[in-house]
């Protein structure tokens, strides 16, 4: 998906589903090209976001204007442009017994 034409959709409730959030997109009279969800890797639950691309950056513009702050299933939808995922540090946390911290009692 390319940057300009995708938009990420945040504060979806979790039982939104793609087909749904692509109904609701369509119902405003937009024509989106795909919808993803964004799931948890484990439990396949939402994470309550998601991404949609449109065709034209003009098409993508009017989606925002169309859709940020409109209600679906009870929540007030976050709609803007999607930004580049930031890399991410190495994520092995810090736990006890993870080399950064020892116990010294033994």
């Amino acid at each position: 998906m390319e940057e300009q034409k995708k938009l990420y959709i945040g504060n979806l409730e979790f039982g939104v589903t793609e087909s749904d959030l692509k109904g609701f997109i369509e119902g405003k009279g937009l024509t989106v090209k795909e919808v993803k969800i964004i799931t948890d890797k484990f439990s396949g639950r939402s994470k309550g976001f998601g991404f949609a691309e449109f065709e034209t950056e003009e098409l993508a513009q009017q989606a925002i204007d169309a859709l940020n702050e409109q209600e679906l299933n009870g929540r007030k939808m976050t709609v803007n442009k999607a930004r580049k995922m930031e890399p991410r540090g190495n994520n092995f946390g810090g736990g006890r017994n993870s080399g950064g911290f020892r116990d010294k009692r033994y």
